[in-house]
């Protein structure tokens, strides 16, 4: 499942794959809005660890809401007017966010925020579904360029917040990011989709992965290491104003860079993946995001968080296109989704890591949220031994 450039250009050039694609950067602006906007909403200023915890709870709530809706709607009315709606319905929340920062109570906001996560469950749905020929045609060339519009989304709205930042009022933020859901749902809304309905994974086959050994080792890695991606993407900006005393506009700058890594890194490595042992590979990069993990805890200056961040995203780039890999070679019926089977056990649980950050905050402090990832950066590594030498012990 490894890439070439020929077999990446083929996906970048084919109009209806890239349409699909498209909607991975709205889902990406999306899962990444958060962990820039809380400054903007003042949480660097107080010690309110709690509710920003439970601010990714209630859009995690919505996103797991979404998904039977998201079922209906696709096999009733098509992956068109899912995507129409998922945009239109993100534009709307975004919106309704705008018109209630803080001081207004939080509950507002978290209700905002189940509706931004109910729509992110919508997109995703219909994304999954509408790049499906792509990725039957070509996996890795799809799940590569999925991947780059993804981080683009993140990378999108951590610099519009930055650059605006002292320039616009939170409302003005939030209305300048809702129109970029917006302008899409109206390009959705003018263009076709091919509607193709992906089987629903059955809990035969949910069991059947569980009772693989190998299963639950790529589920419990999963869950580790979006867990600590996600921790990192959602707590990096607070955590650096409150420990290192960073502007919120350079915090904002080095997650930044985190998602500038991340980007970077995957490509990077998609091209090293024929050229070097994978196993070998993985070690490396876990302990690359292990050392910048503790760059991060340890260091009392800007720079050293800029080399940790640095170290960490480049760390984590690696890790799930190596995983991905061997996941379709080992389970040739997962699919992109992302409810599928015992995987979707690991990543819906796995987006629940920053909401529990949030409570050890409150009773251990700021540290915490740079501690948790390290450890889940552990966990990784260990995990990475284990497959490998489940795979060694397996195949003889």
């Amino acid at each position: 499942m490894s890439l070439t450039a020929s077999e990446g250009q083929k996906v970048w050039r084919d109009a209806a794959a890239l349409r699909a694609l498209s909607g991975l950067l709205i889902s990406g602006l999306l899962f990444g809005f958060l962990g820039a906007i809380l400054p903007a909403w003042g949480y660097h200023l107080a010690s309110e660890f709690s509710t920003v915890g439970n601010y990714f709870l209630s859009m995690s709530i919505g996103m797991i809401v979404s998904t039977e809706a998201a079922g209906s709607l696709l096999l009733k009315q098509g992956i068109g007017f899912l995507m129409v709606a998922a945009c239109a319905l993100a534009c709307a929340a975004l919106v309704g966010l705008a018109l209630v920062p803080p001081p207004a109570a939080a509950w507002w906001r978290m209700g905002g925020l189940v509706a931004l996560g109910f729509a992110t469950g919508l997109l995703n749905t219909a994304v999954f579904h509408a790049i499906s020929p792509a990725y039957d045609r070509d996996p890795a060339a799809t799940a590569n360029a999925g991947g780059i519009l993804f981080g683009l989304g993140c990378l999108l709205v951590t610099v519009l917040v930055a650059g605006t930042f002292y320039a616009y009022t939170v409302t003005s933020i939030l209305i300048f990011i809702a129109l970029v859901p917006g302008f899409f749902a109206v390009w959705y809304a003018r263009s076709s989709f091919v509607t193709v309905v992906s089987r629903k994974p059955t809990l035969a086959q949910l069991f059947r992965d569980l009772r693989s050994l190998g299963g639950i080792l790529f589920a419990a890695l999963l869950f580790f290491q979006f867990g600590n991606e996600w921790s990192i993407a959602g707590w990096l900006p607070i955590f650096l104003i409150r420990r290192l005393g960073a502007s919120p506009k350079a915090a904002l700058t080095i997650l930044a860079v985190y998602w500038l890594a991340l980007i970077v890194g995957r490509l990077a490595a998609v091209a090293l993946l024929p050229r070097v042992r994978h196993p070998r590979f993985l070690l490396v990069s876990a302990g690359e995001a292990v050392f910048g993990c503790l760059l991060l805890l340890a260091t009392n200056n800007q720079f050293g968080a800029l080399i940790g961040t640095l170290l960490v995203g480049c760390g984590f780039a690696a890790i799930y296109p190596l995983i991905a890999e061997r996941i379709g070679r080992e389970f040739p019926d997962f699919r992109p989704g992302f409810f599928n089977g015992i995987f979707s056990i690991a990543l819906t649980g796995a987006m629940l890591a920053p909401w529990t950050l949030g409570h050890l905050a409150d009773i251990w402090g700021i540290g915490v949220v740079m501690a948790m990832p390290l450890a889940g950066t552990c966990m990784v590594f260990v995990l990475v031994l284990l497959i490998w030498l489940e795979a060694k012990i397996r195949l003889g």
